[in-house]
């Protein structure tokens, strides 16, 4: 399924920005459609080298390793075509070696029929030199008809055991030959796992209604999480069960339930070894909130941290062991608290060290916690990765993170709140043109976020950074349905209550026209994935108010959205999101083109499996029935998030060229 995955030993040549010595004119779609020159940057135990993924053309990616020492070159170790193969996440598991999980959109085969397209993930292993590439995941044997998507997960890197780690992997018996445990077991299993030569020995017996497994960071399995109360062998009823053992024991006890359907119960994020606790995020005065829970027995419970405004994120750790030293969570901005007290006080230093990068984010340490990988950015910044020797005390600027826009004047984001129709306060961000913070009547966008319970935080941002830089007043507004502010705030999803997340995107253009910010002759709607979905329905409620619609990756069609995961183990969970009744029809831009009355502009890659490409088929098809001027324009290799340069480029400079076309402005 991964054929076309190697290993070169040839150098990688990254091209850089092009500077004024160039004497080229500057390009802004190319600039800002660029892939990250560096992502998911990670450090070596003994905290002397660096890997890190680099894109190559089209849609590919190289894993890069480097050496910390001055002069030092990368080297290319491993390489992914992207088609379909990408890699997504690498680790290192010693000095020498890595761990990376490789994951692709393919064709479902021929033994699952009517699904289409499906997501594979497999994990390798490859010495930094691009030597003993190994694959770690379970995969069926000749006999076998059943498919294993899932390529399994490491679950703790066992950095006393020189290249091992304890991984989650999938077994899958058949009638001939059972498990290769010599059984008929199936399902979800934990092996300790030799990555240079895949000796394996079991440690946790695979069962078929397991979710994951959660370590303690010394190489022994607390948590497990299994699912409750299937409604049959395909269909997921949301509830999951969490069970947890006691230190030295092996029988299992009960820790709690989540329902991830209703977003209720509790939720393991990490175990304290030491502390003998769990980190869980349970519900605190209707939003997420960060507990310590007893795995001694008494299940005793303590708040560790809580916001009044909004959710907690999630933990931040550090170091091989992943130890547990802070929470994050956002109200207009990113914070990061600490709850180790020397940790605090030397990231404040830094932050003052930096102070043009309020966006200070830990990424690793090494094993001893004494070298930092430290990522800086701003919202007119993309990021720079430094490198903190705590013994020396000297910090090192190392890459950027977007070589194309060094030297570029950027726009900076403010964080705004508008009031809905019905009183509600929106809160969004602003992004206004460089130069222009001043300017009245611009051309302007509004760039609803996807997800939909997700939600657009302060920073950098290259789509609304290109808009932005091309002269659009760009306003990206956090409607109702999105996550992070509680559950009355998310009300029951952005599905399901379309009509208050679209009339606050509405009202969010209304706030533009109301304050002098937009000319209400030239103001757009832009947005991707359920944002494309808002942007198309938005232009169905209120026909006329936006001047152009742009919709990449969107839904359109509720009813059949739904039906895309029928023979899927989630459609439960997604027909539940979606629900039933007229407002489905109603609330399906696709069911109601001819309502639309301004020409729009759909994008959509032909792989994506998150929301098909028939979406966007059927869309352009009714709009042309209704006499609506409409335009598709696809990459059949590309998935939902169209990982290419070039493609994202020929994005925004189409995007920019509708735009002066239907309502004019701009630079």
């Amino acid at each position: 399924m991964f054929a076309h995955l190697r290993i070169l030993s040839i150098a990688l040549l990254i091209a850089s920005a092009s500077s004024a010595a160039d004497n080229k004119p500057f390009d802004a779609a190319a600039a800002f459609g660029a892939r990250e020159d560096v992502l998911d940057m990670t450090l070596s135990p003994d905290g002397k080298s660096v890997a890190y993924i680099s894109p190559t053309a089209g849609p590919g990616s190289v894993l890069m390793t480097q050496d910390l020492a001055d002069g030092s070159k990368g080297h290319v170790t491993l390489v992914a075509n992207g088609k379909p193969e990408q890699i997504d996440r690498c680790r290192w598991v010693s000095n020498e070696r890595l761990v990376c999980t490789i994951y692709g959109i393919v064709p479902s085969p021929a033994v699952i029929n009517n699904v289409g397209l499906m997501e594979v993930t497999r994990v390798v292993a490859v010495d930094r030199s691009g030597g003993n590439l190994k694959f770690l995941s379970s995969s069926t044997n000749e006999y076998s008809t059943a498919i294993n998507g899932y390529g399994g997960n490491v679950i703790d890197w066992l950095p006393d055991q020189e290249a091992m780690v304890l991984m989650s992997r999938t077994y899958i018996p058949d009638e001939h030959t059972g498990s290769h445990m010599g059984n008929k077991l199936e399902g979800l299993g934990v092996d300790l796992l030799d990555t240079r030569n895949l000796s394996a020995k079991t440690v946790e017996e695979p069962g078929n209604s397991t979710e994951w497994y959660l370590s303690d960071g010394r190489g022994t399995v607390r948590i497990v999480a299994k699912r409750l109360k299937a409604r049959s062998e395909l269909s997921d009823s949301g509830i999951v069960g969490y069970s947890y053992r006691k230190q030295g024991a092996r029988d299992w006890f009960p820790l709690g339930e989540s329902n991830y359907i209703e977003r209720t119960g509790i939720e393991p994020l990490a175990i304290d070894h030491d502390l003998n606790i769990a980190y869980v995020l349970k519900k605190k005065d209707d939003r997420w909130a960060l507990f310590s829970v007893a795995l001694d027995g008494s299940l005793a419970e303590k708040l560790v941290f809580a916001r009044p405004d909004v959710d907690v994120n999630g933990l931040y750790t550090i170091g091989r062991r992943h130890r547990v030293v802070g929470v994050s969570y956002s109200t207009d901005f990113n914070h990061y608290e600490y709850f180790d007290p020397d940790l605090a006080k030397l990231m404040a230093s830094l932050a003052r060290a930096l102070p043009n990068h309020p966006e200070l984010e830990l990424v690793e340490s090494s094993m001893d916690e004494q070298v930092l990988l430290i990522f800086a950015s701003n919202d007119d910044d993309p990021g720079v990765y430094y490198v903190f020797d705590r013994g020396t005390k000297q910090l090192h600027t190392f890459l950027v993170a977007r070589s194309k826009l060094e030297g570029v004047k950027l726009a900076k984001v403010k964080p705004i709140n508008f009031p809905a129709a019905d009183g509600t306060m929106i809160p969004g961000y602003l992004t206004l043109p460089p130069g222009k913070e001043d300017a009245k009547g611009l051309p302007a966008i509004v760039l609803p976020h996807g997800g939909p319970s997700e939600r657009d935080h302060w920073g950098f941002d290259w789509l609304s950074q290109y808009f932005a830089a091309s002269g659009y007043a760009v306003l990206q507004p956090n409607y109702r349905g999105s996550a992070g502010y509680g559950e009355a705030f998310m009300h029951v999803n952005a599905y399901r209550s379309w009509r208050l997340a679209i009339g606050d995107v509405l009202d969010g253009g209304h706030w533009l026209v109301a304050q002098g910010i937009a000319d209400p002759h030239s103001i757009a709607v832009v947005g991707w994935s359920y944002g494309g979905y808002a942007a198309l329905q938005s232009a169905v409620t209120e026909p006329g108010f936006f001047k152009a619609v742009i919709a990449i990756a969107p839904v359109t069609d509720l009813e059949a959205a739904k039906e895309e995961w029928r023979f899927w183990f989630n459609y439960h969970a997604v027909r539940e999101e979606i629900g039933e009744g007229a407002y489905v029809r109603e609330g399906s831009p696709a069911k109601n083109a001819g309502k639309i009355k301004v020409p729009v502009l759909l994008f959509h890659g032909g792989h994506d499996r998150n929301v098909r490409i028939t979406q966007s088929h059927v869309m352009a098809d009714q709009l042309t029935k209704a006499g609506v001027k409409n335009e598709l324009v696809t990459w059949d290799y590309l998935d939902h998030h169209l990982v290419d340069s070039d493609a994202r480029t020929q994005m925004l400079r189409k995007s920019d060229e509708f735009l002066r076309q239907a309502m004019g402005g701009g630079k």
